[in-house]
């Protein structure tokens, strides 16, 4: 058995490129229309891993998507999680739970889809802004 992706809808496919792709660092793969099915499929990865993959499926037809929390999150080990949390912040994306702790971040992407992100190792020293920043929303 071998993991391919994880699926996630999403409702404006240049929107959740900027995020996923631009703002958060995966690298597109491959894109897919599929005009007699009326979808579109990306497939993206975090740089250098591409056996963990996710899988943005955008409905041509207009749809609505109620959130849950039986989804859970997509999580992602970072080189620097002050870095890519800085990095988020720049692209306009809210930071839920802040690194206060040097280790743990949660983000949301623009389908309200949580995003954990852990540093590699252990985790980095306390440093500003983060440790004064509050948790925003839910993660």
């Amino acid at each position: 058995m071998k993991y391919l992706h994880t699926m996630v809808r999403v409702t404006d496919i240049e929107q959740s490129l900027r995020f996923y792709r631009d703002a958060l660092g995966l690298r597109e793969l491959s894109r897919r229309d599929y005009p007699q099915g009326r979808y579109t499929l990306v497939f993206l990865a975090a740089p250098g891993d591409d056996d963990a993959q996710v899988e943005l499926t955008y409905n041509w037809d207009t749809e609505n998507y109620p959130g849950g929390r039986n989804f859970g999150h997509l999580a992602y080990a970072v080189e620097d999680i002050y870095a890519i949390c800085q990095r988020l912040i720049d692209h306009g994306v809210t930071i839920n739970r802040p690194p206060r702790d040097g280790r743990m971040a949660f983000v949301r992407s623009p389908d309200n889809i949580s995003i954990e992100l852990l540093q590699k190792g252990t985790a980095l020293p306390a440093a500003e802004p983060w440790t004064k920043m509050p948790n925003i929303g839910a993660w």
